[in-house]
């Protein structure tokens, strides 16, 4: 596959980085926005009488000339072992704002219409680092959704399985939420072929929503109850005159699958029966960041609402 990009600001063309390129990459990186003020003062001022707000754990990047990051975990409701237990994930990839502010936006208005049904547990801001420096890797330039895997490379995934696993519970679903932005071309793709020496072909982005379901449990079903969920909100994506989004082949309307586990994604480190990762496209014409964050929430209560409607939940 030819490789469309431009050369990329740091690191030879053909050769991959090293510790010295790594170390150029982060000197470009800068503070854009505030993770203690868009995130954290919102999960403080929760109820502790609805909600159970646990630290899981701090990345402390301070001495990159960063922070340190406090981790939160949100329980709803009061937690009993009878009852199914559902994990919502958000801000793998920090620069993807909607996950982040859609899955507070569901803890704050819609999660609890569930607590009496289901466990739910979510982690809104896996990266806060990459939240506030708006970016797809942590600083030391490694993607944390390719590192949920025993003894992974980085603490925003390791830290984040410990929580899950930590609490010991039969997880009955998984959803994690992404978005596919234009800065994946212009950016964060450019910056992957130039960090591996690996050439990579230029994304068609798709405009709209869609979802990426796992191939070794698809779950058409469930994967058809988030899209239509969020078509009342904002559009669902099309394929490629190939039949495909971002590269893969689509698998009905707006639902591709990978194969979770082996990529090492967040949305395979569990195992979960039923599993989606959002994908949606706040570059759109037709997308405001208040309708991208609706989208988001839409997913999470489709997707639990088919999964406590199945008889056997």
């Amino acid at each position: 596959m030819t490789n469309h990009y431009p050369d990329y600001a740091v690191g030879t063309p053909g050769k991959a980085w090293g510790d010295d390129e790594k170390q150029q990459w982060l000197a470009l990186q800068s503070k854009q926005r505030s993770y203690f003020d868009d995130v954290e003062r919102r999960l403080l001022a929760l109820d502790k009488n609805e909600y159970e707000l646990r630290q899981y754990g701090v990345l402390n990047y301070s001495h990159l000339g960063f922070s340190e990051y406090p981790l939160y975990c949100v329980k709803v409701g009061t937690f009993d072992e009878s009852k199914p237990s559902i994990l919502v994930t958000g801000g793998v990839h920090g620069y993807e704002t909607s996950g982040v502010h859609g899955a507070i936006e569901f803890i704050e208005n819609v999660a609890q219409q569930y607590s009496d049904k289901a466990n739910i547990i979510v982690l809104p801001c896996i990266s806060p680092w990459a939240y506030e420096t708006i970016n797809r890797w942590n600083p030391f330039a490694i993607d944390p959704n390719r590192s949920f895997h025993n003894d992974g490379l980085t603490d925003e995934a390791n830290l984040a399985m410990k929580c899950v696993s930590d609490m010991g519970l039969n997880l009955i679903m998984h959803i994690d939420l992404h978005e596919t932005t234009d800065t994946d071309n212009s950016e964060f793709r450019p910056a992957l072929a130039a960090r591996d020496a690996i050439e990579q072909g230029l994304w068609q982005i798709p405009d709209g929503f869609y979802t990426v379901g796992d191939s070794s449990r698809p779950q058409a079903d469930f994967q058809t109850a988030i899209i239509d969920a969020v078509k009342k909100v904002t559009h669902i994506a099309e394929s490629d005159e190939n039949g495909k989004i971002i590269g893969a082949k689509i698998q009905q309307l707006g639902v591709i699958n990978y194969d979770k586990k082996s990529l090492y994604l967040c949305g395979g480190f569990t195992d979960a029966i039923f599993v989606s990762t959002t994908e949606v496209y706040p570059d759109s014409p037709k997308a405001t960041p208040e309708i991208c964050i609706k989208a988001q929430v839409a997913a999470i209560t489709g997707a639990i609402t088919y999964v406590l409607d199945q008889p056997f939940v």
